[in-house]
């Protein structure tokens, strides 16, 4: 077999969060034996979902989909009910996969898109494209060329000398390249991901890193361009392992301050936020925002002094939780309050 070389720099950023994530890992295993219970690993498994399927315009909240995980009837759109019941039973079985075997990828990807794709677990057999407008971002490998490359793939992902946290992050980028799939791509580079992480601490499985992702979501589709315009997939390996220590951070954050358990009915509700409980630096965000519905984030960072990622963060929690809205585009458009600051 032909081997598969990503091409990507080791740089110091990607060194010292490696580190840390390692001497994290440690200090977390105690905290997991006393905190991860059944009830917080489905806490954490259902944020999972909901922010992985959000990413990709599910339009259902968190309390929704905690509804379809305990059985209870749903109302919105039959499509992304589907997404989230069919992401359900992979995320199951996910952990019972060999994260190195083909049949078992494509096996996930059957369930992970049974009966919204008429290629469910099978790879793709056309050309595809990323576009934004008529403008092409990735122009993918050809189809003919996608089972020798996932092949390839999966064999670098096992045999590599890296540390596990690193290549897990640059198989997520590499996947999402060849984009093997017609569509679920970016749901399934994320749960094979989790699966890689799982290899390198049990913990990973349950540990919401999609919600990070989500808080993100306009900076993980620029670490991907990025990556592809230098041909460097660190890039985006940098990003995703900047997202594992966030989500291990809040985690440690959590447990310290005694708020392990998570109220998954808070702030999910646009109808009902009275449980929402806003930051200071939301509180003037939101602000800011009624004075001026077309302010951009990069001037609502200026006005409050802090770095524009702390206000993409804060700006993607607010979106979750339906406090917060956007009607158009990043340019001209508007935002809108749900609910009374």
């Amino acid at each position: 077999m032909e081997k598969y070389e990503p091409i990507f720099k080791i740089t110091p950023e990607i060194l010292t969060a490696t580190y840390e994530i390692a001497a994290d890992l440690e200090r977390i295993d105690i905290i997991q034996e006393k905190t991860l219970t059944l009830q917080l690993r489905k806490e954490n498994r259902i944020k999972t979902i909901h922010s992985s399927l959000w990413i990709e315009a599910n339009s259902l909240t968190l309390e929704q989909v905690t509804d379809i995980v305990e059985g209870k009837r749903v109302i919105g759109p039959a499509k992304d009910i589907l997404e989230v019941k069919n992401a359900i039973v992979a995320y199951d079985e996910l952990l019972d996969c060999n994260p190195y075997n083909e049949k078992d990828l494509l096996r996930q990807h059957g369930l992970l898109m049974k009966g919204l794709s008429d290629n469910a677990g099978k790879y793709r057999n056309e050309g595809v494209g990323v576009f934004d407008g008529n403008i092409p971002i990735h122009i993918a490998p050809p189809h003919t060329r996608v089972p020798v490359l996932m092949g390839q793939l999966l064999n670098w992902v096992k045999i590599a000398k890296l540390p596990q946290v690193v290549k897990s992050c640059i198989f997520h980028y590499e996947f999402e390249f060849i984009h093997p799939f017609m569509d679920g791509n970016g749901r399934m580079g994320r749960m094979w991901q989790t699966l890689l992480l799982y290899q390198e601490n049990p913990v990973f499985a349950w540990l919401p890193i999609e919600t990070i992702v989500a808080y993100n979501q306009q900076e993980y589709y620029r670490a991907i361009r990025r990556s592809t315009h230098h041909n460097d997939s660190g890039i985006f390996a940098a990003f995703m392992l900047s997202a594992i220590k966030q989500t291990i951070a809040e985690f440690k954050e959590k447990y310290n301050q005694g708020e392990i358990e998570i109220n998954l009915n808070a702030g999910v509700n646009a109808g009902a936020n009275a449980g929402v409980k806003l930051t200071e630096i939301q509180k003037k965000i939101l602000s800011l925002i009624e004075k001026n519905n077309t302010v951009s984030q990069a001037e609502i960072a200026k006005r409050l002094n802090v770095d524009v990622s702390t206000i993409y963060r804060n700006i993607g929690k607010m979106k979750l939780s339906k406090v917060l809205s956007r009607v158009g585009s990043d340019k001209s458009g508007q935002w809108i309050i749900l609910i009374e600051n």
